[in-house]
């Protein structure tokens, strides 16, 4: 492992000031003007001129009115461009499709990225009113069940790097209980409890694996009951149970039945 003093010999001072612009401006969903941005980053309009110039040119950031700058869609079209999501989300297309209209309950494929959960696929339910989240979101490891069952079934190392990541960006300590709850979700094999977020809605999320045991993602239900026509939510459980474990087949890893807690 490279010392910390060797890592930074080798700072790229500009490309640094790059990556800080668009990690600044992920959590900006209305944008910053050259001004914000620049005291954002505690530099000066100067500094990072140039970079916003380059970011923009090359399709990363773009300008809206007011001159704000805002990121565009590029990091997400690049990241289904990358083989491995490229071929998980091909192979689950056609499983969520089916899953959502045997269930008639949408589902959503979700991954882990730099200790956020990221929706890398979502697919609507057959019916004239559903819920489902927004394919391309960003939500807090903390608040979503996919975020703690791919955590749930990583090795050690990688939770402790996520759960770090995590703090950092929060400011604060993971919860006391969570080592127990990632347990419950081990033993179980898959997370099922109230939604984290939206009152009436029940999440029902199964890990996707790989020949190790480790998640790649999870693929998740935001379950709902319907007035009419609804199937019993044990039933649809095992329907996701049985999705995933295709999933986890098809893209070359391990199904549900022999899956075993990466630790």
């Amino acid at each position: 492992m490279p010392s910390t003093e060797k890592i930074n010999s080798y700072a790229t001072p500009a490309l640094e000031k790059g990556l800080d612009i668009i990690e600044l401006l992920a959590r900006q969903p209305h944008g910053l003007t050259k001004s914000q941005i620049a005291r954002g980053l505690s530099r000066t309009v100067s500094e990072v001129f140039r970079m916003l110039l380059c970011l923009e040119q090359r399709g990363y950031i773009a300008v809206l009115d007011r001159e704000r700058y805002t990121l565009t869609l590029k990091l997400f079209r690049l990241v289904h461009e990358h083989p491995p999501t490229e071929r998980m989300i091909t192979e689950a297309f056609s499983i969520m499709q089916s899953f959502a209209h045997d269930s008639r309950q949408s589902c959503h494929l979700a991954v882990l990225e730099d200790a956020k959960v990221v929706m890398l696929a979502q697919m609507n339910a057959p019916t004239h009113a559903g819920f489902y989240v927004k394919q391309g979101s960003v939500v807090d490891i903390m608040e979503s069940a996919s975020g703690y069952v791919v955590l749930a079934y990583q090795t050690s190392d990688e939770r402790n790097r996520v759960l770090a990541e995590w703090s950092r960006q929060a400011g604060k300590n993971p919860p006391r209980e969570l080592d127990v709850h990632l347990a419950s979700i081990r033993e179980a094999g898959y997370e099922r409890r109230s939604s984290y977020q939206v009152r009436g809605v029940v999440n029902i999320s199964f890990p996707i694996l790989d020949t190790r045991g480790v998640a790649l993602a999870a693929l998740t239900v935001p379950y709902i009951r319907h007035t009419s026509g609804s199937l019993p939510i044990d039933e649809v459980t095992e329907m996701l149970r049985n999705a995933a474990g295709r999933l986890s087949i098809a893209i070359g890893g391990m199904g549900a039945a022999n899956a075993i807690a990466a630790d």
